[in-house]
């Protein structure tokens, strides 16, 4: 792809992400719609919000180039991340929206009545926001200089610069337009060139036995990391803050159902299309020396079709991968300011532009200041956090009446400091017995039950600490809205700022 289309292409995917987000500020009055878009999003709108902000760089790149190194090991990526949204939509999603809470510290302190887990909590939230926005900045960075030939440091700059400004003029309401239509772009930019390129390769002898011949090609995998990574994916995605706050966004429990499951439809038939293009990538010849790897995707309809339709093809491939990277650090954005602004500058919009601001800026520093790592690889160590962190916290604090706050607290703290070792070992792993070196590598297998063993034992033995709230608070979560509005005010999330 050549400068000029490229560089093309990437301005005017900023400029309408702009331009939507401006629209989008028109609707942005109150507090409540920076924090919540005021909780009137119906559940098809917020799906497709969803899908925008959950599709990011591993989705979008990484998976393609994972199937190109690993073959059909690499299917355990498309298959937890569109998993894990079951998981949402049986254990998580109608008591969340239920609980009545702008962010998840917001029902950490109103599930156990404390603020300790509050602060506890919004650390948590505050590192993965950071972890996670980090390797969205790196994919700008490799698109900006495999696909358009420009310095690498402009992505992660234009990247901050487009998602700081519309989150901070407009939150949640702006983010809302943004991410809905980047879905539907990241979607289209993916399935035509799919389909254009398996009617182009279809007509080419014995091609169906050379697909077969690339799956069957790679190693088998390790039976502890695929173990651990399908751990890791489906509980992690019950711990992402900027998913969970979109369901703060939907009017009631049941439509916050129905958003889930119009995402798992969504999702799951976008993933078919990073699954076939990396199928289709594997078995090209030209495509197995390519590096890195997560950049094999841009350049692959020139691959299969040379001349104006492949530059085509790949030019639209490069404007969904922007759009992927601006709709998940938007999203990403969004969760940091609302719990920093809360939590520091008293649950004010100026507050939250502040927060926003803060959110946007130490990324891009990390992102500038480090090498790029595998996106699947590095975001899938973020799940393995938010599956030993936020995952316990709310499966047992919706679930469990024993849950105490210092249980809370010990079982947060023991996930995330088993995590942080694992992470720390990593480039020592080939000195350590098995099988930890596989562990070190995927540890959801060891850090999750670890994480909900604390939470558990330590519950048990503080549960004289249990809230003479929990049984009112208990029956908010689990009650059909209009079955408990009068007794409402009795058990009331707790928030900086009533927006």
């Amino acid at each position: 792809m050549n400068f000029t289309a490229g560089g093309v292409t990437i301005l005017a995917v900023c400029l309408a992400t702009v331009v939507i987000g401006v629209f989008g500020l028109r609707f942005s009055r109150t507090t409540s719609d920076f924090y919540v878009a005021s909780r009137t999003v119906s559940p098809w709108w917020n799906a497709s919000a969803i899908g925008g902000e959950y599709l990011s760089a591993a989705s979008y790149l990484g998976i393609v180039g994972l199937i190109l190194i690993s073959g059909a090991n690499a299917l355990w990526f498309p298959v937890g991340y569109t998993a894990g949204y079951l998981m949402l939509l049986l254990f998580v999603a109608a008591p969340l929206r239920r609980s009545g809470a702008y962010t998840i510290p917001d029902f950490a302190e109103f599930r156990l009545q404390s603020r300790l887990v509050r602060r506890v909590t919004s650390v948590c939230v505050i590192l993965i926001c950071w972890l996670y926005i980090v390797p969205q900045l790196h994919g700008a960075s490799l698109a900006v200089s495999a696909a358009a030939g420009l310095p690498g440091w402009i992505g992660p700059l234009l990247v901050a610069g487009v998602v700081g400004t519309v989150v901070i003029t407009g939150g949640m309401r702006s983010i809302t337009f943004v991410q809905a239509f980047q879905f539907w772009l990241k979607f289209t930019a993916l399935a035509v060139p799919a389909i254009v390129l398996l009617i182009v390769l279809a007509g080419r002898p014995d091609y169906s036995q050379l697909t077969a011949q690339a799956l069957s090609a790679a190693p088998s995998g390790n039976p502890w990391q695929t173990v651990s990574l399908i751990i890791g994916l489906l509980l992690g995605t019950l711990g992402l803050p900027h998913v969970l706050v979109r369901f703060y966004t939907n009017p009631d429990g049941g439509s916050a159902r129905r958003t889930t499951l119009i995402v798992l439809v969504l999702v799951s038939v976008f993933y078919l299309f990073p699954t076939l293009l990396g199928v289709i990538a594997r078995t090209l010849p030209e495509a197995a020396g390519k590096a890195p790897a997560d950049a094999v995707l841009l350049e692959l309809p020139a691959l299969v079709l040379p001349g104006p339709a492949g530059q085509l093809l790949s030019t639209l491939i490069l404007a969904g991968a922007f759009a992927a990277f601006l709709s998940s650090s938007s999203g990403l954005v969004v969760s940091f300011a609302g719990v920093v602004s809360q939590d520091l500058f008293g649950g004010s919009i100026r507050g939250f532009r502040l927060a926003a601001l803060l959110g946007v800026s130490v990324p891009m520093a990390v992102a500038l200041s480090s090498d790029s790592l595998a996106l699947a690889g590095s975001i899938g160590a973020v799940f393995a956090f938010t599956a030993s962190t936020l995952c316990p916290l709310l499966l047992l604090g919706i679930w469990w009446r024993g849950l105490t706050d210092i249980g809370a607290i010990f079982g947060m703290a023991a996930g995330a400091g088993l995590c942080a070792m694992a992470f720390t070992l990593r480039p020592w792993g080939a000195l350590l017995p098995s099988p930890l070196p596989d562990l070190v590598e995927q540890p959801a297998l060891l850090t999750v039950p670890f994480a909900f063993g604390t939470m558990i034992v330590v519950s048990w033995l503080s549960r004289h600490r249990v809230s003479p709230q929990t049984s009112a608070i208990m029956a908010r979560l689990h009650t059909p809205e209009g079955l408990h509005r009068s007794d409402q005010a009795s058990a009331e999330p707790v928030s900086r700022s009533r927006p």
